[in-house]
Parts: C-alpha cells; sequence; structure tokens
C-alpha cells in the first residue's frame, strides 16, 4: 500500500460551488476529501456555508457524522459551534443552517434525500 494514494492536501484543494443533480446550493461550497469510485461520490467532504446559507431539509439514510471546524451552525433546532461533533443515526433527519458561516467535516456514508420541509 503506498499511502501517498490516501492522501488529500485540502489546503491545495480549491473550494468549489455546491451542485447535486444540477441544483446549486447558493452560499454552500465544498471540497472531497475522500471520493468513492464504486459508489461515484465523495463521502468525506469538508462544506463551507457563507453567512445566511443553508442546505435543505434531507434525510440521513445511513447516518452522517459532523465536526465543526470553524464558525457555527444550526441542525435541527441545536447550534454547534467549532470543536462540537454531531452523529445523525440512520433516517435521521435535518437541515443545516448558518447565520455567520462556518466550516464543517462531513462522513456520509450515501446520498442525502431531499425532503419536503
Amino acid at each position: 500500500m503506498n499511502i501517498q494514494n490516501y492522501i488529500t492536501k485540502s489546503e491545495q484543494t480549491a473550494w468549489n460551488p455546491l451542485v447535486e443533480k444540477g441544483v446549486h446550493y447558493p452560499g454552500l461550497f465544498v471540497k472531497s476529501l475522500r471520493f468513492d469510485p464504486e459508489t461515484n461520490r465523495s463521502k468525506t467532504i469538508l462544506l463551507k456555508f457563507s453567512a445566511g446559507a443553508r442546505y435543505p431539509y434531507h434525510v440521513h439514510p445511513a447516518g452522517e457524522e459532523i465536526f465543526v471546524l470553524e464558525g457555527s451552525c444550526e441542525v435541527a433546532g441545536a447550534w454547534l459551534e467549532a470543536g462540537d461533533h454531531l452523529y445523525t443515526p440512520p433516517s435521521g433527519k435535518h437541515g443545516v443552517y448558518s447565520a455567520d458561516g462556518c466550516v464543517l467535516l462531513l462522513s456520509i456514508p450515501e446520498e442525502v434525500i431531499l425532503l419536503e420541509s
């Protein structure tokens, strides 16, 4: 195993606008840290929220983990700040909003499903 094949230099990676299935989410930017070629999607990402940005109400079929690196955000009525970790169990539902902006580390084993709020 060549460990170099498994390192992502996130500081050398550009932030890209978040676009999923052709939908652009204003104020949200992403960096892929771990791309899974079998599922053709990133399972570990950095997600940056500009002030006032939100990600819509959705469900996590296989759960999710969020670690707040910078700033703060609201998830299902709870405010998370830098250093906070949130585990969302499988089938957990929520939206995400950041009043002042934030950077999150997310581990998302399966693709989310958007829901009507």
